[in-house]
């Protein structure tokens, strides 16, 4: 029995519509990172992103829901990030959020009725207005906030993404499977 849980009209709509949510986008800059922004006298930018997230990215992989980074800025350490998790979908520098994401939306044959988008700022507002379901971390600006469906309890950087791809495991049904695999041992027996 999982020690997680989410109110059911909230299950219900994490859902999507038709085939259920098959692609998830993120937001990086207050999403998967605290927002903030470190640069060195050398020009470089440091960015701190939480495990948490990075496992639940890897999470939604594993049961066929496709996790795609789009944000507006491009540097090393995302591009490292999204390298290590191995998430093959990733736009940087993205001005058009919107412009970015319909092009691969269409590749890979989903409708925004399969999609779920999580964004904290006004670029991010295209996305989550067309998404079936739309996460934001509690310090999102307002206007973000007002459209989300669900706002997390974890801050961005601090385990907002895990909070809705975990949402999203549980609509889809996965989440208990995945969760009782973890608590097997590598032998296949429990501890």
């Amino acid at each position: 029995m999982a020690a997680l849980s989410f109110p059911t009209d909230l299950l219900v709509k994490a859902q999507g519509t038709g085939l259920g949510i098959k692609l998830a986008i993120f937001d990086v800059d207050g999403v998967l990172t605290d927002g903030r922004i470190y640069i060195s006298e050398t020009g470089e930018d440091f960015k701190a992103f939480s495990t948490l997230d990075g496992h639940g990215l890897k999470s939604l992989q594993q049961v066929g829901i496709t996790p795609v980074i789009i944000t507006g800025r491009d540097s090393p350490a995302v591009r490292r990030r999204v390298a290590d998790l191995g998430l093959a979908h990733a736009v940087y520098g993205a001005r058009d959020k919107l412009a970015a994401a319909e092009p691969l939306l269409s590749a890979l044959g989903v409708s925004w009725g399969e999609v779920a988008a999580m964004g904290d700022d006004w670029p991010d507002l295209p996305l989550m207005t067309r998404a079936a379901f739309a996460c934001a971390p509690p310090g999102a600006h307002p206007e973000v906030l007002a459209v989300a469906h669900h706002v997390t309890r974890a801050a961005g950087g601090h385990g907002a993404a895990r909070e809705c791809c975990d949402l999203l495991l549980m609509a889809s049904g996965h989440y208990e499977r995945l969760l009782n695999a973890h608590h097997a041992t590598l032998d296949g027996g429990r501890p």
